[in-house]
C-alpha cells in the first residue's frame, strides 16, 4: 500500500477523502455548536451527501443546505463563489466545514456568510492547516500538500492566512495526531492538521 492510500485511512486531513466526517476537527466544530432555542436557523456551506447537515438538525436546528451540486436531496443548488442566494441577517448559524480552501476567492465567500448571519450569530468554519508538521515532513519527501491534499483544493492555508481571514474569531487546533488527541490554542501552524474558527457576529 502506498504512503498516500495509508494516508488517506488516517484522521487527519490528509485522510479527508475516506474519513471526512470523523476527523478531529470535524467533532471539536461539532462540540462548539449549542442546542438551538426554538427557531434558530442554521446554514450548511457545501452540504455533499447531507450528513452535516443532519448533525445540525440533531442540535435542533432549522437547516438550509447549500451545494454546487445536488448530492443531498433537500440541497439548494448554490454556488458559494457568489452572492449568496439569501437575505441579510437570515440565519442564527453558519456551517463551513472543508469548504473554503475549494474556492476562488475565500475572503468573498466568507464576507458572504457574514452577510447572511444574524447580529449574535455563530459562523463555524474547518479546513486543513497546510504549514503543519505532518506536512512539512511529507513534503520532504517530495510530498508537498499539492499532491496529498484534494486535488480540487485552490488554496493551502497557514495559521496566517486564517488569522488575516478570521482577525476576530477563535480559532483551535488539535494534538497529537492519533489515538488521543487534545484541543490546542496555540503552537498552531505547526501541530493541528485542521483549524476550528469560530467567529460570532
Amino acid at each position: 500500500m502506498g504512503m498516500l492510500k495509508i494516508l488517506k485511512k488516517m484522521p487527519i486531513d490528509a485522510g479527508q477523502e475516506t474519513l471526512r466526517h470523523k476527523t478531529k476537527g470535524k467533532l471539536m466544530a461539532l462540540k462548539a455548536i449549542k442546542t438551538a432555542i426554538k427557531g434558530q436557523t442554521a446554514l450548511d456551506v457545501g452540504c455533499r451527501e447531507g450528513i452535516q447537515s443532519k448533525w445540525l438538525e440533531s442540535k435542533g436546528y432549522k437547516v438550509t443546505s447549500i451545494d454546487i451540486e445536488k448530492a443531498y436531496e433537500k440541497c439548494i443548488i448554490a454556488d458559494c463563489n457568489k452572492k449568496l442566494p439569501f437575505k441579510s441577517n437570515s440565519f442564527d448559524l453558519a456551517w463551513c466545514s472543508e469548504v473554503i480552501e475549494h474556492l476562488d476567492n475565500p475572503e468573498k465567500s466568507v464576507n458572504e456568510m457574514r452577510r447572511v448571519l444574524k447580529p449574535g450569530g455563530i459562523m463555524i468554519i474547518t479546513t486543513p492547516n497546510s504549514r503543519c508538521l505532518i506536512y512539512r515532513l511529507l513534503s520532504a519527501f517530495g510530498m508537498p500538500p499539492q499532491k496529498v491534499q484534494n486535488p480540487e483544493h485552490k488554496h493551502f492555508f497557514g495559521e496566517k492566512d486564517v488569522r488575516n481571514l478570521f482577525p476576530k474569531a477563535k480559532i483551535l487546533g488539535f494534538f497529537p495526531y492519533m489515538i488521543y488527541k487534545a484541543a490546542i490554542r496555540k503552537n498552531l501552524n505547526f501541530l493541528t492538521p485542521t483549524f476550528v474558527i469560530i467567529e460570532r457576529k
